[in-house]
């Protein structure tokens, strides 16, 4: 038998997220594990509304985030591999040339496992000399490479094969994103939302939950996206190794993730 699912405004959405900061500390149940999903399981349950699904008119356009307040971690916003994409620049380029062996070659993988698994920024080299830039000229997002940057202390001997291998020199192709491109990808992916903090504690070795942070999001903003790369908000992660490339993300720390928003309402 199929179920009609009432459909609930944003104003009484409010009302409810009112309601539930209110009741101060809930104990999650025994039924919800205790992982990093279970902040945002549980305010489901309390809203009585299935997983992923905000029963409001025009439901595709809005989403609902939950996240713990005190959480550091990065969330993914987008996968994409940069241009020029014929030339296949993390398998072909990165990985080959510009990897270091990997940590778990001759154990988990085979002896010659390489790695290029990296977290870069616009406002920081890494220790190995990589680094985000934001050309506005060109509107694009673009990885340099800086050996002068490089740790030698930590990476001298990856150094050394480098020269060896293909000098020590910019990077022969620059990997880039366009600006429109990239600002497409984005804005399919994070729609409008409610996004909804909660403070946490355990107690008598069961665990906690106060919502008393819920924003409304609308729009993201083309630009303040922009500027959260430029300002080493948003992160380019790499992640392959000889084996399997898991893909080139877009990241941000969770608590940043207003920032790119043109409108962010405080209803609680």
């Amino acid at each position: 038998m199929t179920t009609t699912l009432k459909l609930i405004s944003k104003e009484e959405l409010i009302v409810k997220f009112k309601e539930i900061e209110a009741m101060g500390w809930i104990k999650c149940p025994p039924k919800r594990k205790k992982n990093a999903g279970s902040v945002g399981n549980l305010l489901e349950d309390l809203l009585g509304i299935p997983e992923n699904n905000l029963p409001i008119p025009n439901a595709a356009e809005w989403e609902l985030k939950a996240q713990r307040a005190e959480t550091s971690s990065l969330v993914t916003l987008c996968h994409q591999e940069p241009s020029p994409r014929a030339a296949k620049l993390v398998p072909d380029m990165l990985l080959p040339k510009y990897g270091w062996p990997h940590s778990e070659a001759g154990i988990k993988y085979p002896d010659e496992e390489m790695s290029f698994r990296a977290t870069l920024k616009a406002t920081a080299y890494t220790d190995r000399g990589f680094k985000v830039n934001v050309n506005r000229f060109d509107e694009r997002v673009e990885i340099i490479f800086d050996s002068s940057m490089c740790d030698k202390s930590i990476h001298g001997e990856w150094l050394k094969k480098l020269k060896k291998k293909v000098g020590t020199g910019p990077l022969p192709i620059l990997p880039y994103w366009g600006f429109n491109d990239l600002y497409t990808k984005i804005g399919t992916k994070l729609v409008n939302c409610f996004f909804v903090q909660a403070e946490t504690k355990r107690q008598g070795g069961n665990l906690y939950f106060h919502y008393n942070n819920v924003l409304m999001l609308k729009s993201v903003d083309k630009n303040r996206f922009i500027d959260a790369i430029e300002n080493g908000v948003v992160y380019v992660d790499f992640d392959a190794r000889t084996g399997h490339n898991h893909g080139t993300k877009f990241r941000i720390k969770s608590k940043d993730i207003p920032k790119l928003y043109a409108e962010a309402i405080k209803v609680v």
